[in-house]
């Protein structure tokens, strides 16, 4: 059996004239992430690998997401195939993880999150949402098996309001 744990970046602020990758958090999203974080620590079982894309805003909502979770910013891996949109690099990423890792935590972008959840998960999500959690569970021993799996949690920020 293999979990995945997908999570979309938390809102960031356009407020700064910076490219895409380094656009920061806005308040909401810093609060969202932490939130969103604290909720899921007694629901879910540890991810044994947790990377994000290195955009700041993705690697901003991990760090928030792992300090709520008690897990140390050390775990964090970052990944530029993560920095994806469509889906392709996140699908790479996932089938080609080490077979020995049974959870695996992922925070990334939309399009490619909400893709990913409508491919291969069980329930339709017209849009995953900013900071939003989404666990996955899969009938098989390899990742790069992965193909129709069950959806087994999805919560976003507005649920905790």
């Amino acid at each position: 059996m293999k979990t995945l744990y997908l999570v979309r970046h938390a809102k960031s602020s356009w407020e700064f004239d910076l490219n895409d990758h380094e656009r920061p958090l806005n308040d909401r999203g810093l609060d969202d992430a932490s939130k969103m974080g604290a909720f899921i620590r007694d629901k879910i079982t540890m991810p044994q690998r947790i990377v994000s894309s290195g955009a700041v805003r993705a690697k901003t909502t991990a760090l928030l997401y792992l300090k709520a979770l008690g897990i140390p910013e050390e775990q964090l891996e970052l990944s530029n195939e993560l920095y994806d949109f469509n889906g392709t690099g996140l699908d790479n990423f996932i089938r080609s993880c080490d077979d020995s890792i049974d959870s695996l935590m992922v925070f990334g972008h939309n399009n490619a999150l909400t893709y990913w959840v409508n491919q291969y998960g069980d329930k339709s999500i017209d849009n995953v949402a900013t900071a939003a959690f989404t666990q996955i569970n899969f009938d098989v021993e390899r990742w790069e098996d992965v193909d129709q799996g069950k959806t087994t949690r999805y919560v976003k920020p507005k649920q905790l309001k």
